[in-house]
């Protein structure tokens, strides 16, 4: 059974890994000393990850949405989940030779596999889930204040829990994606898409124009494109010097 699709929800994933690139490609100027910016502190960068990153995670709670909507087998669900975990495999290999005493561990990919697994699981639990999402939101500053004030043990800053999120002291790593606060993120894009099942108007979907149909296309590629664009970049930075 082919998997049910939205053009916008592709557009939207394209218009994500499009200003992806244009991230990492900075960033990838910076770390060869071509330009000097602050990644890691300064808002011009660090709201544009956020941004970057909750498009993807909405998009992703999206595509559950609509999966459940045409009645994806696991089976199906468990082959697309395999290849998104083989992939943070490798991220993790690649990152522990490129940045050894930085590499990623939790990044959006690791994030990714297990929120999709909840969001699986909990996928037809109604409008529990924008309350639960918020709820996961919050939990990122009710955490971080208990943990400052003494009321909450700090080994959850352990690198064995701080997948979780549940941190006052974010861990040293080039990527970290952990369920708090992100699965909010990923269920609002469930119960979004949900909403607007139940409201869309019959007859056929949207379908875009022919100038973003390829960012349309892009974004039905989207992990494809994410595990090669920064081999690429690397590659081009690496002739022009």
């Amino acid at each position: 059974m082919k998997p049910l699709r939205h053009a916008g929800v592709d557009v939207l994933r394209g218009v994500a890994l499009l200003w992806m690139t244009v991230y990492h490609f900075c960033f990838d100027l910076n770390n060869a000393g071509l330009i000097r910016q602050d990644f890691y502190q300064d808002p011009v960068w660090t709201w544009q990850r956020t941004a970057i990153l909750s498009m993807f995670l909405l998009c992703a709670g999206a595509g559950q949405a609509l999966a459940a909507e045409q009645g994806q087998r696991w089976s199906q669900f468990g082959r697309r989940w395999a290849q998104i975990a083989l992939c943070a495999l490798l991220v993790t290999a690649a990152s522990a030779l490129m940045f050894p005493k930085s590499y990623i561990y939790f990044g959006v990919l690791h994030g990714m596999a297990v929120m999709l697994l909840v969001a699986r699981l909990t996928v037809h639990w109604g409008r529990w889930l924008w309350w639960l999402g918020g709820l996961a939101i919050a939990m990122k500053y009710i955490a971080a204040y208990a943990m400052d004030t003494g009321a909450m043990p700090l080994f959850f800053n352990e690198k064995w829990l701080n997948w979780l999120g549940l941190i006052n002291t974010k861990p040293r790593t080039e990527d970290y994606v952990p369920l708090v606060p992100w699965l909010g993120v990923m269920w609002w894009g469930v119960a979004a898409t949900q909403w607007w099942l139940r409201h869309r108007a019959p007859g056929p979907g949207w379908t875009p124009p022919p100038a973003v149909r390829p960012v349309a296309v892009l974004g039905n590629w989207s992990l494809s494109y994410y595990m090669l664009h920064q081999p690429v970049l690397l590659g081009l930075l690496w002739l022009w010097a």
